[in-house]
C-alpha cells in the first residue's frame, strides 16, 4: 500500500485488477503483440504490476492497434481495431474512472453502450415514437468512428474532468498506431478505433455535445433515439423533417462529421391512420426493420389492421441463414450432430434473445430453415431416401435428445 502511495497518479492495483476481470469476461482476441488471454494469464502477476507501474508514473504508451476486416451485412467490409490484452486493460481503468460521472449528463435517448441500457430500450423508444409521429429521419453518419476530430474530443473531455492524466492517455489512445492491410503501421490522425474498449465513450462524450445537448436545444419537440452513431429522429411533418436534415447535416459539419447522402432518408411511418402513400414507408434500426405490416384486427376474421411496427431485418436473416450453412455443411456427415448442436447452440441463443423483441414468428421461422439443413445430415448420414422415412427418423432423434439443439427446447421443431 504504501508504495502505491508514492505513485503520482491515483490509480490503484485493484482498478487495474477490477478493469482485468471485465477484460476476461468479455474474452476477445490478442492484439498486435499476438498474445492471447491464456498466454497474459502465463504471467499474470508480473503483467498486471506492469502496467499498474507505468500507469501511475505516467510512462504507459499504447502499442499500436491490430486491425481485421469484418463483413458489414450491408456488403464491404468494417475495420475492427483490437488493442493488446494488456492495453485493454489498461483502457478500462481510465473508462470506469470516467463513467459514473459522465452517466449523470449522458442524455435519456442514448442508449448504446451504457450501463443499464441496451439496444431493446432503444428499439422499444423508438416504435412508441413511430405511433407518436408521422415522419422519420433515419440518420447515418458516414465513417464516424473513422472521422472523429482529436482536438475537438478532447476539448470536449476536458468539460467533463480537469484530470490532466486521464486527458494524457486520452490523446495517448487517440494516436496510437494502427496496422494496415499490408501489415504497416500508419499514424493515425482523426477517428478512434471501433473495438477499442474506452472509445465507445469517447464516442458518447462526441455526439452527446454535438447531437443530444444541440437537439434539446434546438429542436425538443423532435424526440430521437441514438445508439452510438445510428440515429433516428422523429418529426410531425415532412417539412419539419426536411427542416431537421439541413440543420443536422450543417451541425455535423461542425464537429468534422459528414452524413450518408444514400443512407440517410426521411420515411414516412404509415399505418391505419396514416393513409398517404410516400416512396419511403421503412428504415432500419439496429437490424431490425421498422415498416407498415398488416395484423389481424380485433373485430373477427377477416379484419386485417396496418401497423407500423418492427421485426428481424432481411440482411440480418441472411446473415443468420450463412451462420447456420457455414457450421452445418451436410457434406460433413462424418461428424455427429451433437458436434453441430455444441457449436450452433450459443449463436441460436443470442439470435433468439436479441431478434424477438418483436415478431418473433419472424426469427423462429429462420430455425425451420436449420431444421431442413438438420434433415439433409440424417439423409445423407443413413442414406434415406424416401421422405416419410427421413421425417421418421427425424422426429425419432428429436424424441431422444428434445433438448439438443437450443430451439427444439422452445418448441420449434
Amino acid at each position: 500500500m504504501k508504495k502505491e502511495m508514492t505513485k503520482s497518479l491515483p490509480i490503484s492495483k485493484r482498478m487495474v485488477y477490477n478493469s482485468y476481470l471485465k477484460v476476461v469476461e468479455k474474452r476477445g482476441g490478442a492484439g498486435i503483440d499476438r498474445e492471447s488471454i491464456v498466454m497474459f494469464n502465463a504471467n499474470l502477476r508480473g503483467n498486471l504490476y506492469k502496467i499498474w507501474n507505468r500507469l501511475t508514473s505516467g510512462s504507459y504508451f499504447p502499442p499500436p492497434v491490430r486491425t481485421v476486416f469484418i463483413p458489414k451485412k450491408q456488403g464491404g467490409e468494417r475495420p475492427l481495431g483490437i488493442p493488446t490484452v494488456g492495453d485493454r486493460i489498461a483502457q478500462g481503468v481510465v473508462k470506469e474512472y470516467l463513467e459514473p460521472a459522465l452517466e449523470l449528463v449522458f442524455h435519456g435517448s442514448s442508449f448504446g453502450y451504457r450501463p443499464n441500457r441496451g439496444a431493446h430500450d432503444a428499439l422499444e423508444q423508438c416504435k412508441d415514437n413511430c405511433i407518436k409521429k408521422a415522419w422519420v429521419l433515419d440518420v447515418d453518419i458516414k465513417g464516424f468512428f473513422d472521422n472523429i476530430n482529436h482536438q475537438i474530443l478532447l476539448e470536449l473531455l476536458g468539460q467533463h474532468t480537469q484530470e490532466k492524466w486521464v486527458l494524457m492517455y486520452a490523446e495517448r489512445w487517440l494516436k496510437a498506431g494502427v496496422e494496415q492491410k499490408d501489415g504497416s503501421i500508419a499514424a493515425r490522425t482523426k477517428g478512434t478505433p471501433q473495438g477499442g474498449v474506452i472509445s465507445p465513450l469517447l464516442a458518447n462524450i462526441y455526439l452527446h455535445h454535438a447531437f443530444d445537448k444541440w437537439m434539446d436545444e434546438e429542436s425538443s419537440a423532435c424526440p430521437f433515439e441514438r445508439y452510438a452513431d445510428d440515429i433516428v429522429i422523429h418529426c410531425s411533418s415532412k417539412e419539419e423533417a426536411e427542416q431537421m436534415l439541413a440543420k443536422l447535416k450543417a451541425r455535423m459539419n461542425e464537429f468534422d462529421l459528414t452524413l450518408h447522402p444514400e443512407k440517410t432518408k426521411i420515411v414516412y411511418a404509415r399505418n391505419y391512420q396514416r393513409k398517404e402513400k410516400h416512396d419511403k414507408e421503412s428504415f432500419t434500426f439496429l437490424s431490425y426493420s421498422y415498416q407498415p405490416r398488416r395484423i389481424k384486427g380485433k373485430f373477427g376474421e377477416g379484419n386485417w389492421l396496418l401497423i407500423f411496427s418492427a421485426d428481424i431485418c432481411q440482411n440480418a436473416k441472411t446473415s443468420i441463414r450463412t451462420a447456420i450453412k457455414e457450421v452445418l455443411r451436410t457434406q460433413w456427415s462424418t461428424q455427429p450432430l451433437e458436434w453441430f448442436a455444441k457449436r450452433l447452440n450459443p449463436k441460436i441463443r443470442g439470435w433468439i434473445n436479441y431478434y424477438t423483441k418483436f415478431a418473433k414468428g419472424e426469427t423462429y421461422g429462420l430455425f425451420y430453415y436449420l431444421n431442413e439443413l438438420i434433415r439433409k445430415w440424417i439423409r445423407n448420414t443413413y442414406k434415406i431416401g424416401n421422405k416419410g422415412n427421413l421425417f421418421k427418423k427425424y422426429h425419432q432423434i428429436q424424441a431422444a435428445n428434445p433438448n439438443l439443439f437450443y430451439h427444439w427446447r422452445l418448441g420449434i421443431k
